[in-house]
């Protein structure tokens, strides 16, 4: 599912909502969400998952188009863990 797609669903299934409110509100969502973890913040959804950000560390690389190695810089990545809920319901168990 895509934005645009979620926008639509949420519209079609609360048809007392404007779309471009709908809109707004996702767009709300993702950007609070995005915020948080920009901060180094945990964001968590009950029943869902928790997103949060790991550090990796410097490190040195290889190039695999010409095998030199390549310092590799440390970053921050984005990181999911599902919540038992939405684990359980992927696995048939609810």
């Amino acid at each position: 599912m895509i934005r645009s797609e979620l926008i639509q669903k949420i519209a079609d299934e609360n048809p007392h909502l404007y779309q471009r409110d709908v809109e707004r509100i996702v767009n709300t969502v993702f950007e609070e969400v995005t915020d948080a973890m920009a901060r180094g913040d945990r964001v968590e959804l009950r029943g869902f998952g928790a997103f949060s950000v790991k550090k990796r560390d410097a490190r040195v690389g290889r190039n695999p188009r010409t095998g030199e190695t390549v310092q590799v810089e440390e970053k921050c990545v984005p990181f999911f863990k599902t919540g038992k809920l939405l684990r359980d319901r992927l696995n048939g168990k609810a």
